[in-house]
């Protein structure tokens, strides 16, 4: 077993204790790990129009609504039916109960058409157990610590530390969100244990 594999494995292991012990220890409102002041009415709040129109299929897009913020994070992203890969990715990790906890976790989700555009067997070969470790790497790489939503970040460039270890780069001073050279194509799509930000590119920690 890998030294990065466990260390990935450790950095998710302590957020998913820690985090929910620092949030529960200040009630009114908390820090988030961009610096922003977070309101816990929005976390698991009223749905996301903007959010939920990203799903072509209106009648998907209304039962989705109707339980945002009810289900975890892994099942509202089998749920909303664009994210197989992505499932199928956090499986071979062996990241599903972690991500299934309780958190809170922001996480910025490629769709499979995200993962479509990576250079042909990407994706074979980075679920081969072989290379899980840099499965791991690529997944947590998505994944910040804390809940945070649109509101926390718009009109700000900024920087947030990923549990992979690397700061992902993040600019919501334009009309569209940048998340490294990633576009959030659909904001704050609510968990019972974080944040969803669907967006159309995967993103890659320096080497």
């Amino acid at each position: 077993m890998s030294n990065t594999f466990v260390t990935s494995i450790s950095r998710l292991a302590a957020v998913a204790v820690i985090a929910p012990l620092a949030f529960a220890a200040v009630p009114a409102q908390a820090e988030s790990p961009l610096g922003a002041r977070i309101d816990p009415g929005l976390y698991g709040g009223p749905t996301n129009a903007k959010a939920w129109s990203y799903f072509e299929d209106e009648e998907k897009a209304h039962e989705m609504a109707a339980a945002h913020g009810k289900a975890d994070i892994v099942d509202t992203a089998v749920s909303a039916g664009s994210f197989s890969t992505l499932v199928a990715a956090v499986k071979a990790a062996g990241l599903v109960d972690t991500l299934k906890g309780p958190g809170p976790f922001t996480v910025f989700a490629p769709t499979d058409e995200a993962f479509a555009k990576l250079p042909a067997g990407t994706v074979d070969e980075l679920l081969k157990p072989e290379n899980k470790a840099k499965l791991v790497a690529l997944l947590t790489y998505h994944v910040v610590p804390g809940n945070v939503t649109s509101a926390d970040l718009a009109g700000r460039q900024t920087e947030a530390g990923t549990v992979q270890g690397s700061k992902v780069s993040i600019d919501a001073t334009g009309s569209v969100v940048k998340v490294d050279e990633a576009t959030v194509i659909a904001p704050d799509v609510g968990a019972s244990n974080g944040v969803i930000h669907v967006i159309d590119t995967v993103i890659t920690p320096a080497a």
